[in-house]
């Protein structure tokens, strides 16, 4: 039941506990037939038998999903009534594009430190392979008029009719990752982004191979065993990982790809990351509640998040450096103070636009009224298991697989600090540091 005394004189903190993710898929494969609420069960199925929580502990979901289901778009209170969670339990769905993951863990925090929850399940997912084809607007026009607009002769039915036409207009469009403000994909932008910066297509095809190169090492040595739970489809059959990974990718091998948006473009199919069904939860829990759960599993706190926006002309996906810096203060910590960096790899490109940013001065003065760089990252320190490219990217769930990521990593290193960075589509970006407990 939801908390009624909210004040305190003791700040209240909360913590994240290290949570699950589904496998990540390639849409329209192995995970075709789950839809969003699905594998948001999966997730939070796992996640539970994973902590041994009783359901009862649960002050509130915080869901996040970017393709929302139109009969369903709460995803957050259909879980609950879906998993037979008790029925007191809230639950709110957020959105923020390719950010939303971590947007449901920062809400939940808010949630928390204010006194009004105590755990707070936490999380997001998104099935592409479920996504919904939009009506055009013209039939549904049509449909309205004719069924709420009262009864029609044929020949008044056949004068709305002609709105119809040409006919040619009632073709569903394909959906696109076009950004409505400026009529470009983001592969479009990215390209510019490469172009502007200087970002050949060798350095990004050799960012892509270390990302498969390492994620296939993570998955060799079991490191995603304690993260990833199965998902059983209709037949009985257990997905237990995903299949984006490729251990035999070489930037040679890559390097053999067209590109996809311009014929004499950089990004290709293999430097990007691929359309992606999924789930990931984790749990949101008010520090010293947490220590009374003794659940043993990891923990951290998020120290401090910014939120960025920019012009969508001027570097869509430039997001990432624009808020690091700003997380980084509020954290009073720089660069030299992270052990690991995860950042989101829409592309390769542009991760490595948003590096070379974050280590220009004259973008820090220029951009940020700051007087000097963040500073650059160690390689060996970021995306230190892969990112987005070689994992895949279900939009609502990537904050939160990053998350349960880092925590594990810092526990398992015996580490400190984390910071994880995605752009997102509108111009945005999300920075988080996070700090094991």
């Amino acid at each position: 039941m939801a908390k009624v005394n909210a004040s305190s004189d003791k700040p209240r903190r909360a913590v994240i506990i290290a949570g699950v993710r589904t496998p990540f898929v390639k849409a329209w494969t192995d995970l075709m037939e789950h839809s969003t609420l699905d594998l948001s069960c999966a997730a939070v199925t796992g996640l539970l038998q994973k902590t041994g929580l009783d359901p009862k502990r649960i002050d509130s979901v915080v869901w996040g999903s970017v393709i929302l289901p139109v009969r369903a778009p709460n995803t957050a209170r259909e879980l609950v009534l879906e998993l037979g969670l008790p029925r007191h339990i809230p639950g709110m769905t957020v959105t923020r594009a390719c950010a939303t993951g971590l947007q449901a863990i920062t809400t939940a925090i808010e949630e928390v430190e204010r006194g009004y929850s105590d755990v707070v399940l936490a999380g997001g997912s998104d099935s592409t392979s479920n996504a919904e084809m939009p009506m055009p607007q013209k039939l549904v026009h049509f449909g309205a008029r004719l069924t709420y607009g009262g009864k029609k002769t044929p020949a008044q039915t056949l004068e709305l009719a002609k709105e119809l036409l040409p006919l040619s207009d009632l073709i569903p469009e394909v959906p696109k990752l076009t950004e409505r403000y400026t009529k470009k994909t983001m592969g479009e932008h990215c390209e510019e982004m490469a172009q502007i910066h200087g970002i050949p297509r060798d350095q990004q095809d050799k960012f892509a191979a270390v990302s498969h190169q390492r994620a296939a090492k993570a998955i060799a040595s079991d490191r995603f065993v304690r993260e990833v739970v199965p998902v059983k489809r209709a037949n009985g059959q257990l997905v237990r990982e995903g299949n984006i990974v490729r251990a035999d990718t070489t930037a040679e091998k890559l390097g053999k790809l067209r590109p996809v948006f311009s014929r004499e473009g950089t990004i290709t199919a293999g430097n990007a990351s691929p359309l992606t069904d999924g789930a990931a939860a984790v749990l949101v829990v008010e520090e010293s509640v947490a220590k009374q759960l003794n659940i043993g599993l990891p923990m951290a706190r998020v120290r401090s998040w910014a939120y960025a926006a920019l012009d969508p002309n001027d570097g869509l996906l430039l997001g990432p450096a624009y808020a690091s810096p700003v997380a980084l203060k509020r954290a009073g910590m720089t660069m030299k103070n992270l052990d690991l960096m995860d950042m989101h790899e829409a592309f390769a490109a542009q991760c490595l636009c948003n590096l070379k940013m974050m280590s220009s001065d004259t973008f820090a003065r220029e951009r940020l009224q700051m007087d000097k760089a963040m500073g650059e990252m160690d390689p060996s320190r970021l995306n230190v298991h892969g990112g987005s490219i070689a994992l895949g990217h279900p939009f609502g769930a990537t904050g939160v697989r990053q998350a349960t990521t880092m925590i594990n990593e810092l526990a398992e290193r015996d580490l400190q600090t984390a910071m994880i960075t995605i752009c997102a589509a509108g111009g945005m970006g999300v920075s988080a540091v996070l700090e094991r407990i």
